[in-house]
Order: structure tokens, then C-alpha cells, then sequence
């Protein structure tokens, strides 16, 4: 019997740290259709100690080394959010796809720029709001693309909890660190409103965009109290539809994340996890057609894999692309600066236009 070897596509992960260590490392090593051929880290203590666990082809403390580097195929950008559009950027002049964690930028202008380069190069940029590859909601954004006709109206939340970190310590693996490790100049955690909304309102926006389209204006409040931060927001979509974004950090309760859609011949709704526990999404698909609830089982949980096996199969195979794009990773920073200057104007917002940083 012949078998015929897998193309696989050769990554390079920038940055050790606690998302690779806990995500991207173990993704590239499960993925059908990837390989973990490099990691790169400032920290040489770090950078040994993760590559003696993950045997990655080459190390490098040198990112540009690791772009000159011919048989390295496309890089995972995993580091300080103020760093992303840089080392995106480089990558791309080097002629490697880039899957970049969310958010794409900081600032509109950064994310115009990179859009821009991506576009005229005609390599793939995917942001890694790796939400689109949870089977429950890519189900649930068929659903509505093919059976729900308009969409009325949608509410979706996002809200962490106060004792995530008992949950994330149980299930991570022990996360290694150094003195050694490049951080962004001052503190950007300081700033908890900006923080938060690069961070967290990331995944409710582009699961809000991914689900219902392009969102043309918010109005939104916040009320900070006992430490903790909550965010309403009034969205309008280009459709005409209307939506309610709820960001809260945090509650004292269980995570809390899920959607509504109601829609012209349907509805959906759906609960999602806490996302280390890698479970798909809860979602119940209703047609107005038959009477019937649909729920898919979405069995494989592992969004991180399956995003990077969908960013290679766009590469190797020209399949779309399922995940965030740059166009995608632009439009939910503007929406994200837009929501906070909503926030400073107590006024409904146009997303279209907005220049500026979070």
C-alpha cells in the first residue's frame, strides 16, 4: 500500500509566552495540515525551555533570522498586543502569511497600513479570534446566512468572571516565564478601559460582525463600580438590524458568554464556555419552515487547531478563508475606538471613519 504524504504548511511561532505556551504551540503540533518548524523569543531561558518541550525544527531569539529563513512558510504573531502590526508587518515583507492574535492593532491608522500591505501582497493575514472556528457558532452563522432570512435584531455578551483564574490555572499547563521577556514600554494594563476592549471586547465585536455584518454605528455606556467594568452597547448593522453588546469585568458568577439572533424565518441562541475548557459552543438553530430546533454536537472543541488548520488549508488548498481577515481585523478596531468615543461624547457613533487609538 502507497500513501501520499500530507503537504504541510511550516509555522513559526513568535513569542513563548502564556498564549503560546498554552494555545499555538500545542495547535501546530495537532494540526493535519501544519508543523511547528520554529519558535522565536528574546528570552533565550524561555525560548530553551519551550522548545525543549515542544522540539520545534529551529529556535531563534532573532526574529529576523527567523524570516530569512526559506523553509519557514508562514509566522503566528503571539506577543504584546503593541507589538502585532510591527512584527505582522515584517513578516509580510518577508513574504509569510501571518496569523496574528486579536486585536490585529492598537490604533486605526497601524491596521489601515497593514490592511494595505496585506492587500497588495497577496499573502494571507487571519486574526485569531479563533471563535470563528468554534463548530456551534460557524453552524449558527450558516443558520443565518441560509435559513434565517433578515435578521431583526441580535444581543450578544462576553462576560469573564471572578474566579477565571482557579478555572484557567486547572486547566493550562504550567506556564514558564522569564525576567528576560520584551513587554511594551509603561504598563498598557494601567489603562483597564482600553485594556479590556483590546483584549476582551475583540471576540464580542467580530463575533457580533461574524455573525450579523458590518456594524455601521454604536452608542455605548460604562459603569465602573467595586472594581468591576460594564459595558452596554447599542450597535446598528448595515443591514438595518439593531444589536445589544454587553462587555462585564467581571462578573461574580460563572463565565458568562453567549448570543441571541432573531430573524425573519428563525432564531438562534447559544451559550458558550469558558474557552480553555475547549468545549463547542451550545447553540439551538430554530425554523419557523418545519418547526424544528436544530442543534449540532460540534464535538471537536479545539479552536486553536482548528484555526490554524483553516489558515493553512487557505494557503496550501486556496480555500477561503474562514477566519478574520485584515478588512475584518481593521473594521473591529474601528469599532472598538468608535465605542470609546461614543463613550466620551454620550452620543450614537459612526464606525465609518474613525481614525485614532483605543
Amino acid at each position: 500500500m502507497s500513501y501520499v504524504a500530507v503537504p504541510k504548511l511550516r509555522i513559526g511561532v513568535l513569542g513563548a509566552g502564556a498564549i503560546s505556551q498554552a494555545a499555538h504551540l500545542e495547535a501546530c503540533r495537532k494540526s493535519r495540515n501544519a508543523t511547528l518548524y520554529a519558535i522565536c523569543d528574546a528570552a533565550e531561558d524561555l525560548l530553551q525551555a519551550v522548545a525543549a518541550e515542544h522540539q520545534p525544527c529551529a529556535t531563534f531569539t532573532d526574529y529576523d533570522q527567523m524570516l530569512d529563513d526559506s523553509s519557514l512558510d508562514a509566522v503566528i504573531v503571539a506577543i504584546a498586543d503593541q507589538f502585532h502590526v510591527a512584527m505582522a508587518s515584517k513578516a509580510i515583507a518577508a513574504g509569510k502569511h501571518v496569523l496574528v492574535e486579536k486585536p490585529m492593532g492598537v490604533n486605526v491608522e497601524e491596521c489601515e497600513a497593514l490592511a494595505a500591505q496585506v492587500a497588495a501582497s497577496g499573502l494571507t493575514l487571519q486574526v485569531g479570534t479563533m471563535r470563528r472556528f468554534d463548530e456551534g457558532i460557524a453552524y449558527a452563522h450558516e443558520f443565518i446566512a441560509q435559513e434565517i432570512g433578515e435578521v431583526l435584531s441580535m444581543r450578544a455578551w462576553y462576560c469573564d468572571s471572578t474566579h477565571r483564574y482557579a478555572i484557567t490555572d486547572a486547566l493550562q499547563p504550567l506556564i514558564r516565564t522569564s525576567g528576560g521577556a520584551v513587554r511594551p514600554p509603561g504598563d498598557p494594563k494601567a489603562n483597564r478601559r482600553s485594556y479590556y476592549l483590546l483584549g476582551h471586547a475583540s471576540h464580542l465585536v467580530d463575533t457580533a460582525r461574524f455573525l450579523c455584518g458590518d456594524i455601521v454605528s454604536v452608542r455605548a455606556q460604562l459603569v465602573e463600580k467595586f472594581g468591576a467594568f460594564s459595558w452596554f452597547i447599542s450597535t446598528r448593522f448595515v443591514d438595518g438590524s439593531i444589536g445589544h453588546l454587553d462587555l462585564t469585568m467581571s462578573v461574580r458568577m460563572d463565565w458568562f458568554e453567549g448570543f441571541h439572533v432573531y430573524g425573519e424565518r428563525g432564531s438562534v441562541v447559544a451559550r458558550s464556555f469558558q474557552p480553555w475548557y475547549l468545549r463547542t459552543s451550545e447553540v439551538e438553530c430554530f425554523s419557523e419552515s418545519d418547526g424544528l430546533y436544530r442543534r449540532p454536537l460540534g464535538a471537536d472543541g479545539h479552536f486553536w487547531r482548528l484555526q490554524v488548520e483553516g489558515f493553512a488549508d487557505t494557503i496550501l488548498n486556496g480555500a477561503p478563508q474562514r477566519g478574520a481577515d485584515a478588512h475584518d481585523g481593521l473594521a473591529a478596531v474601528r469599532t472598538l475606538v468608535a465605542i470609546q468615543r461614543s463613550l466620551d461624547s454620550g452620543e450614537e457613533v459612526e464606525v465609518a471613519g474613525i481614525v485614532g487609538a483605543v
